[in-house]
């Protein structure tokens, strides 16, 4: 009877572990001590971080050699740009020109059909060097050409000629050119009122009469926004034959000239007027200075200069330079009225001479 109960209620206390039933000799086996659990996190805070992975560092050798590299391109860049800019500063673009045509000449060294094998490498080897020499020179002047076109359009006069061709029934007719600020009219700003443009005293007068003789050209340094609605409030009976602004002008060393060369105009038939006319002309020999106008109300130099110009309108002198190289260091208009005034005096005495003798 214990024998059944022993087979009946052991299966219930004991874990089969390959399907079979255990036999009596496996239960009374000792069972392995369980091992206690451990949190995760703990586990992970146990561990040591994983190694770096190693880096090849360069060797002193390559170091070395990389910074000789870098020092070896940054001195020819700095060769180079020194180089350009001495060549650019010292020589005009035809003497490099020149330069090239001789490193052309050189690079195509040859020998004559009679020469050894290695002297004809020698001179093969002698071309292909100094073809790079010239390549570098030929883009430089490429490059610097470009440059060269690019700066002269805002230095040089808009034109080679800013006026068009005089009329063949006015090739004696003289040209009379005349600034605009402090010469004509003078801009003037007030905080309560803005830009207001003045006439200067008798410059209706002035235009008026002279447009009779001449060929008026205004000539200023200003932006044709400003020029173009000054001269048409000024010039209301149209005496006013052309207008040149500061696109016209020649850009010299921070400064805006005229240049009387580019006026397609015969240059001893060219009277610049100006307030400021040897200061901003590069003919100093065609200029008629006056005293800059800046809003005085009994101004009177152009009316004062009106005997002077229509004088030399009417005689037509061949050239106006020596004449007006005559009256270098005076004022124009009262030493003008003091050799009329001279030459009346000398007209008067030789009639009464001529009188007196013929008596």
């Amino acid at each position: 009877m214990s024998r059944l109960v022993r087979s009946r209620i052991l299966p219930y206390f004991t874990k089969p572990s390959t399907g079979r039933p255990f036999s009596s000799s496996t239960v009374s086996a000792a069972a392995p001590p369980k091992e206690p659990i451990v949190a995760t996190d703990a586990l992970l805070n146990d561990q040591s971080p994983p190694p770096p992975p190693q880096s090849s560092a360069p060797s002193p050798g390559a170091r070395k050699s990389w910074g000789l590299f870098k020092f070896g391109a940054l001195a020819a860049f700095t060769g180079a740009i020194g180089t350009t800019a001495y060549a650019t500063y010292a020589y005009s673009l035809d003497e490099v020109e020149q330069k090239a045509r001789t490193l052309r000449a050189i690079s195509k060294y040859s020998v004559g059909d009679g020469a050894s094998d290695f002297e004809k490498f020698q001179a093969l080897v002698y071309s292909t060097l100094m073809k790079v020499p010239v390549k570098t020179i030929e883009l430089y002047m490429d490059i610097r050409r470009e440059i060269e076109e690019q700066v002269r359009g805002f230095t040089e006069p808009s034109s080679e000629k800013l006026l068009p061709d005089l009329h063949p029934q006015e090739q004696g007719v003289f040209t009379l050119v005349l600034d605009l600020n402090e010469t004509l009219v003078y801009s003037d700003w007030k905080r309560d009122r803005g830009w207001r443009t003045f006439k200067r005293p008798g410059v209706d007068a002035f235009l008026e009469h002279l447009a009779k003789f001449y060929e008026i050209v205004i000539y200023s340094d200003q932006l044709n926004m400003y020029v173009d609605p000054v001269i048409e409030r000024l010039d209301q009976k149209g005496c006013i034959r052309y207008r040149l602004s500061r696109a016209a002008t020649r850009y010299l060393n921070g400064k805006h000239y005229r240049d009387l060369a580019k006026l397609n105009r015969d240059p001893s038939r060219i009277i610049y007027v100006s307030g400021h006319a040897l200061e901003t002309s590069l003919q100093p020999e065609n200029c008629v200075p006056i005293k800059p106008w800046k809003l005085e109300n009994d101004d009177t130099a152009l009316l004062d200069l009106i005997p002077f110009l229509e004088y030399v309108a009417i005689h037509r002198p061949a050239d106006i330079r020596p004449v007006l190289s005559s009256y270098q260091g005076h004022d124009i208009a009262s030493e003008f009225i003091e050799r009329s005034k001279e030459h009346q005096r000398r007209m008067q005495e030789q009639r009464q001479h001529n009188r007196f003798w013929r008596r």
